[in-house]
């Protein structure tokens, strides 16, 4: 998709507002690089085993990252952060994908050319740090993530998976309800539980206060007790 002057300046300077100060000459190239595509909810935006073209920027809508199990069972790694990068890893490590990731809901990206990034990287160091220190965050967070799935019980898994979607996502205006409506399928996928104990886990949930449901819309009801939960598993 091509983009308006409003909407390249617009993108470009949410880029750079991650990195340092880009040069006057960085700013033209990257935004002569960059593409946007809109994507449906469900739609595949890379798949396994696939060799890394782009470095995905989520300009709005939500994305999952997984990775199929045992039994083609979904395992959601992660969700991916709005005005952030996603699919970096592979495509810095110049390997294969080891996980998919699809729109969670309608989402819009911004593509940028492994090609840009890596040129980008070898002319601005501070760019090199950033991706460094993003990658050593997720690698924190995936060691968390391992202790939480290997040694938290049902209700402490959820509880944390509730948590971080808040954190991520926020609630409306009106209420603590959550701005994302997952299904119980998701929800269990993300909390690494069978779909029933999910739906058995969140009606606890319910009866004791914690949360109210409406569908797919969870409202926090007692997100200091709901942490607690989580912190103890």
């Amino acid at each position: 998709m091509v983009l308006g002057k409003e909407t390249a300046t617009e993108v470009i300077q949410t880029i750079s507002e991650l990195w340092a100060p880009l040069t006057d000459e960085q700013h033209q190239y990257l935004a002569e690089s960059i593409s946007i595509q809109h994507y449906k909810k469900n739609d595949i935006i890379y798949r396994e085993n696939e060799a890394p073209q782009y470095l995905f920027f989520l300009l709005k809508g939500k994305v999952k990252i997984y990775k199929e199990g045992v039994s083609r069972r979904q395992q959601i790694v992660r969700m991916a952060e709005v005005k952030g990068f996603f699919g970096y890893r592979a495509g810095l490590a110049e390997t294969n994908y080891i996980t998919e990731a699809a729109a969670f809901e309608d989402c819009t990206l911004c593509l940028i050319p492994l090609a840009t990034i890596k040129r980008l990287i070898c002319e601005n160091h501070e760019i090199a740090l950033y991706f460094i220190k993003r990658l050593a965050q997720l690698l924190g967070h995936a060691d968390e993530r391992i202790v939480s799935l290997t040694q938290k019980h049902l209700r402490g898994r959820l509880a944390e998976t509730l948590i971080k979607l808040y954190e991520s996502y926020g609630t409306d205006s009106k209420n603590c309800t959550l701005a994302i409506e997952p299904s119980r399928e998701d929800l269990a996928n993300l909390s690494n539980m069978t779909t029933s104990n999910a739906i058995r886990t969140l009606s606890s949930f319910v009866s004791e206060g914690l949360i109210s449901t409406d569908g797919r819309k969870i409202t926090i009801l007692n997100e200091p007790l709901l942490r607690l939960i989580s912190k103890n598993g």
